[in-house]
């Protein structure tokens, strides 16, 4: 083919593409749901009685491949405790302008504090609102939770809360049931996903 004849074969493969079934995705306006175990923005966990499961290890951020996590622990006091044990994630940013939503934080986790959701919509028009702090990452505070700080349940350690003895509510009303942990299946209870799933907190 001569060569003058070049960008008229290339608009050849536009005309024949115009006439193919389009496949639009309509978003916003219909959104599909994510796959169970879609990567999506992450989430800080709390116990039943609203303490937070990040003890400030640090684990997660080592294990970042994009260094995208940084985390700076705090020594829990008897005036102001946020965690079971001695030590909290006082500091808590993740820079989703590194994150590759690999996951590997939350395998890392040993307190399962750090989960992955189904959120992905955190697009945004500058870049220092991509830098999740400690509040925009902490799980909600649920029913009966009382949100820290405040004392571990009466006659609790911290091995109870991360063995799951503690099981429900907060100070007050908060039962501890040697054995059934949070993993313990009731009959009226879904199993939960394994870790690096979704957030089951």
């Amino acid at each position: 083919m001569p060569d003058f004849l070049d960008p008229i074969a290339g608009f050849g493969v536009t005309f024949r593409a115009m006439f193919d079934k389009a496949q639009t995705e309509r978003y916003p306006e219909q959104k599909e749901p994510t796959a169970p175990r879609y990567h999506g923005r992450h989430q800080l966990n709390r116990h039943p009685d609203g303490l937070e499961k990040c003890i400030g290890c640090e684990l997660c951020a080592w294990a970042c491949p994009a260094d995208a996590i940084y985390v700076e622990g705090a020594d829990n006091t008897d005036d102001g405790r946020y965690s079971p044990g001695e030590r909290y994630g006082r500091v808590y940013q993740i820079n989703y302008l590194r994150c590759i939503g690999c996951g590997l934080c939350i395998e890392a986790c040993p307190t399962r504090a750090l989960t992955m959701t189904n959120e992905y919509e955190m697009a945004d028009d500058n870049r220092t609102d991509l830098i999740y702090d400690k509040t925009r990452l902490l799980a909600p505070l649920g029913p009966g939770m009382v949100a820290p700080p405040h004392d571990m349940y009466p006659g609790t350690t911290d091995e109870d809360y991360y063995l799951g003895a503690v099981t429900e509510a907060a100070p007050g009303t908060t039962t501890a049931a040697a054995g059934q942990g949070e993993d313990a299946v009731a009959p009226d209870r879904e199993p939960t996903q394994p870790r690096g799933g979704r957030d089951v907190a």
